[in-house]
């Protein structure tokens, strides 16, 4: 089937959906690798043939790599020159870089909102100060007012008892001195207000620069803190890797260590094959030998050949009769099954002469499916598949429901693919995998046969007698 397939280079979509995942990889391995082979084999017979290559368009893009000293492609391999830095070093950089990017960035967002703070406060006693302008402003618009209303009173008095001469001096000494005053007035009310001003800006630029000695202090901090933080999680990071290489390492050495049982148990099946083999040749050879000698009474006359009876040329017919790639119908798979299979015993177990309890006849694989669905791990049934000429071992995994198809020839019986222990009948294979897993990677041992619950079952049809020509005359 495989050899067909090579040959070929096509697979029929029921073929597929028949196989396993472990097949289906082995199948197109083998597909990959004849591509490979009749490529290798075309480039080889057309090599003097070859079609040369077109010239490159002029103004196309192309890569050009920097030459060295050699007249190679320069290459720079990072840490062999004596200034590179090594992997942990750059590593640590880079955090220090990052720790310190995030530091700044939250010592940026406090400052914004203390410079905001410090600019409401200046607004409020900015408020603050005008307020106190504006009130003392009054205070001295009502003492001037008083001023002026006793300057005329004053005035008025002495205008009646003295005379216009002292009058006049008065006026002018009472005018000097009001301007004094006013002048007086006005001076305090600048230096008062030259003080508070200095006062504000001073107490303003003395909390900027402590705000921002304490945000420097806080930004060394923080990126300090975040650094600590960064090199603990990568130091968690590395022992978390190195726990998993582990793992991984144990479990390749089992998966080695079961593989290499598994090839040992193949080797030995092998040459256990080939010491019967030859001991079969010797015994053929002996009896061969001594029929001759027996014969002829001594002489190398051979017997004559005894003519072929109808039912020889009947068996011989159905040997050289070709089937289709695959069955057209269920009736043609029992048809197949009572010529072929039947006759070899396939489905019936050898002690008792009964149907197996595994064996299921041909049902689906949505049948098997459900058949399997709520069965223990390690569950099984063999089936006549409808869409090739073969038998398929549902098996029930842990999440799901494995198909491996077994593949029919005269040799015997195998799974699919190549490398395969090659067993002389269907019960042999199914007992060899009792104590053999079927893949290395997934550990399937057939423990639980699953029987059918049907009646009458669907291999009732398989097992009916053979009608023969002898019987029906």
């Amino acid at each position: 089937m495989l050899q067909q397939i090579l040959q070929t280079m096509t697979v029929d979509p029921d073929l597929l959906a028949e196989l396993s995942d472990e097949q289906k990889a082995i199948l197109f391995v083998k597909i990959r690798e004849e591509q490979v082979r009749r490529y290798n084999d075309f480039e080889k017979k057309n090599q003097d043939d070859r079609i040369p290559r077109k010239p490159k368009k002029a103004g196309r893009k192309n890569v050009d790599f920097l030459a060295g000293r050699d007249g190679r492609e320069w290459v720079w391999v990072m840490g062999e020159h004596k200034n590179d830095k090594s992997i942990e070093e750059m590593i640590e950089i880079e955090i220090q870089e990052r720790a310190l990017k995030l530091a700044e960035k939250e010592i940026e967002e406090i400052r914004r909102k203390e410079e905001a703070e410090l600019a409401r406060k200046l607004e409020e006693e900015k408020e603050r100060f005008e307020d106190e302008q504006k009130h003392k402003e009054d205070e001295l618009r009502k003492q001037r007012e008083e001023a002026e209303l006793y300057a005329s009173l004053k005035q008025a008095r002495e205008a009646a008892r003295k005379l216009e001469a002292e009058k006049q001096k008065a006026e002018e000494e009472e005018k000097i001195r009001v301007e004094q005053l006013r002048q007086k007035a006005s001076r305090s009310c600048r230096e008062l207000d030259d003080m508070e001003t200095g006062r504000c800006n001073h107490r303003f630029a003395e909390d900027k620069r402590r705000s921002l000695e304490r945000l420097v202090k806080d930004k060394n901090r923080r990126s300090s803190e975040i650094f600590s933080e960064f090199m603990c999680k990568r130091e968690e990071m590395e022992k978390i890797a190195e726990q998993n290489i582990k793992e991984v390492e144990t479990s390749w050495q089992e998966q080695e260590r079961k593989a290499k049982k598994a090839e040992e148990e193949v080797k030995e099946l092998a040459r256990r094959a080939r010491i019967e083999y030859k001991n079969s040749l010797r015994q053929s050879a002996n009896i061969i030998s001594a029929v001759s000698a027996f014969s002829g009474n001594g002489t190398n006359q051979k017997p004559p050949v005894p003519p072929k009876s109808a039912e020889l040329k009947k068996s011989m017919a159905n040997v050289v009769k070709k089937r289709p790639p695959r069955p057209p119908n269920k009736q043609a798979v029992v048809e197949w099954f009572l010529e072929e299979e039947r006759p070899k015993g396939v489905g019936t177990d050898p002690r008792t002469g009964k149907v197996a309890v595994w064996f299921h006849g041909v049902i689906s694989r949505l049948e098997a499916e459900n058949y399997l669905l709520n069965m223990t791990l390690g569950s099984y049934l063999v089936r006549v598949s409808e869409r090739v000429w073969g038998y398929t071992i549902s098996y029930r995994a842990e999440d799901r429901c494995k198909h491996f198809l077994v593949d029919t020839s005269d040799q015997g019986y195998q799974f699919f693919g190549a490398n395969q222990v090659v067993h002389r009948s269907l019960t042999d294979l199914v007992n060899f995998h009792k104590s053999n897993p079927i893949t290395v990677t997934g550990g399937e041992l057939l423990r639980s046969p699953v029987g059918q619950i049907k009646d009458p079952p669907d291999y009732h049809d398989l097992m009916r007698p053979r009608i023969t020509e002898s019987t029906a005359l």
